[in-house]
């Protein structure tokens, strides 16, 4: 397919079975018919699944989420995952008045940029991002917090007071009227792709190098929120 919408509209008219997808897109189709299912997802070598956001400050400048509005957030660019997408769409739902309009967000002109707020004292604190395993685990050895401390900021002074759900990375889906057996021989020939042919992996998956684990639909809860929040125009 030439992008996502044609590959959508090809697997939700039953032209096509089986699709990869990025998470965003997954939700659309999932949206758009509801006659998809994930059977696999990728890895990180260092067991990520997907990210999250998160809500950094330093040297407690901003006390907890309910002081926000009378602080300076930087919050990135509209199409960034962890620095805008995934809090505008999840903090609503907790309860928490944010809109992309919201008078108390300092707009950033990137992921970067946003960082050098909260780094110079432009900003009381930012969303970000880091990645996660399925038990919600992080190592924080890539993401936001890893590249503020490279940057020079010490670790004891940063402290994270918010994280959202896991936004997984993009699955393998299948339309959910396939045949149950060629669903299970599918799963098993992804999930045993990297151990046993893993040129053909890197073929198929070149940006995860640690191999597909089943999915559910239920993993892409928050790209379902993200998408939905979109359609709603609450941004």
């Amino acid at each position: 397919a030439r992008d996502y919408a044609a590959l959508i509209e090809a697997q939700a008219s039953g032209r096509v079975q089986y699709a990869i997808y990025s998470a965003l897109a997954y939700a659309t189709a999932s949206e758009r018919c509801g006659c998809v299912e994930p059977l696999v997802a990728p890895v990180d070598a260092d067991g990520a699944v997907g990210i999250r956001s998160v809500l950094v400050t330093r040297d407690g400048r901003l006390p907890d989420l309910a002081a926000m509005a009378s602080h300076r957030i930087a919050i990135a660019p509209a199409e960034n995952f962890g620095g805008a997408l995934l809090p505008l769409a999840a903090l609503p739902a907790e309860g928490v008045n944010i809109t992309r309009d919201s008078p108390f967000l300092a707009r950033a002109a990137s992921a970067t940029a946003a960082e050098t707020m909260l780094v110079g004292s432009e900003a009381d604190a930012m969303f970000g991002w880091e990645p996660a395993d399925t038990g919600g685990r992080s190592s924080r050895s890539e993401g936001t917090v890893a590249r503020l401390e490279a940057a020079g900021v010490p670790e004891a002074s940063l402290r994270v007071l918010w994280t959202s759900g896991l936004l997984r990375f993009g699955p393998h889906a299948v339309r959910n009227d396939l045949d149950p057996e060629a669903k299970r021989r599918l799963t098993v020939f992804l999930t045993n792709l990297r151990s046993q042919t893993p040129d053909i992996y890197d073929l198929l998956e070149a940006a995860h190098s640690g191999g597909f684990v089943p999915a559910a639909s239920k993993d892409y809860a928050m790209a379902t929120a993200i998408v939905r929040h979109a359609s709603d125009g609450r941004d």
